[in-house]
């Protein structure tokens, strides 16, 4: 059930907006001003669209486009103009929304970043694109880690970016944290999109959480994205899926955070979340909760390293045009309020 995409909402539902935004094409600052507008056209569209929407979600490279440009003066602060304009139109229609913005870094190259704005205009979720998509993306490792948040209607929120996606221990963490609903945005090019159909699914029903997942839409001249709004079911079954790459259509469903909360109670057979550090319970009181797997030790140990590490032949973006880097990875930076 998905209330017929959010028309029929339940008394414990939340309703998802995926906005197929057009790919846009960014060289200046007044292209970054003219996408705000935009985006922000398409808040109060989606507002209109339906009025039971809770939250509205943008896909990453929203205000960018696929450029993977660095330069300063088309990059974005907190304090900017967009982000002004972002939690402006989150307020005046009242409704939540999730954005994506490159974001400036003094100390290196610029963050990919995520925003999820509340229905009054406050910041409540800011996130850094932790697994930036190598070697063809510049952008600095994130260094806040996964936050989850309270979201509209008291469901439990996470965000992840595009390729964090491909990694099971991404949604594991936004699970483990609590998450109910893991929001993905994404700017994927078409020969990614059975990846991106299966790994939604499976983050969802891995960790019996709702994923939402969107990728911006049509060609900016050189770049073809392909949309591909998908809300799954936290067994994950698709909930709604926009599979006609029908630019600026925004695909809706309502998802139910009082489900995912039940079976995550009252799961036995497949609550994987839960049994991953209960081991074989009905064989051991509590089931061992040990870790046995040598790659999490090894990884927390800095010693991270697969067999055939000595044989890999891309481990830096220089056939993408790149240069080499030389600075190390230097950890996380002091803890900090993301709210406003």
């Amino acid at each position: 059930m998905n209330g017929l995409g959010g028309l029929n909402k339940s008394a414990h539902g939340v309703v998802i907006g995926l906005v197929q935004l057009q790919l846009p094409r960014i060289e200046t600052r007044a292209d970054i001003a003219a996408q705000t507008d935009r985006i922000v056209a398409l808040v109060a569209k989606a507002r209109a669209n339906l009025a039971t929407m809770d939250l509205v979600v943008f896909p990453e490279y929203a205000l960018h486009g696929l450029s993977m440009d660095t330069r300063p003066e088309i990059l974005c602060t907190l304090d900017g103009p967009e982000v002004a304009a972002f939690k402006r139109a989150c307020a005046e229609n009242r409704i939540w929304g999730c954005f994506s913005i490159m974001e400036a870094n003094p100390g290196g190259n610029p963050y990919n970043s995520g925003l999820i704005i509340d229905d009054t205009g406050a910041l409540k979720l800011y996130y850094r694109k932790m697994h930036p998509w190598v070697p063809v993306e510049p952008w600095e490792p994130g260094n806040l880690g996964i936050p989850v948040i309270d979201g509209p209607r008291g469901a439990k929120l996470g965000l992840i970016i595009c390729h964090d996606g491909m990694f099971p221990e991404m949604a594991r963490e936004c699970a483990y944290r609590g998450a109910e609903i893991m929001i993905r945005t994404a700017g994927y090019t078409a020969p990614i999109r059975e990846s991106w159909r299966f790994t939604n699914q499976a983050n969802a029903f891995c960790n019996l959480m709702v994923t939402a997942n969107v990728c911006l839409c049509g060609s900016d001249g050189t770049f073809d994205s392909m949309g591909e709004g998908m809300i799954c079911n936290f067994d994950g079954t698709v909930l709604a899926h926009g599979t006609t790459g029908r630019v600026d259509e925004i695909i809706t469903a309502e998802v139910r955070p009082d489900l995912v909360r039940e079976a995550r109670l009252s799961w036995g057979v497949e609550n994987n979340i839960y049994q991953l550090g209960h081991r074989g319970y009905t064989a051991v009181a509590g089931g061992a909760q040990d870790c046995p797997y040598t790659y999490m030790t090894d990884l927390a140990a800095g010693r991270y390293r697969v067999p055939w590490e000595d044989q890999v032949q891309v481990t830096d973006g220089t056939g993408c045009g790149f240069p080499a880097p030389s600075r190390r990875y230097t950890g996380a930076p002091p803890a900090r309020e993301a709210a406003e």
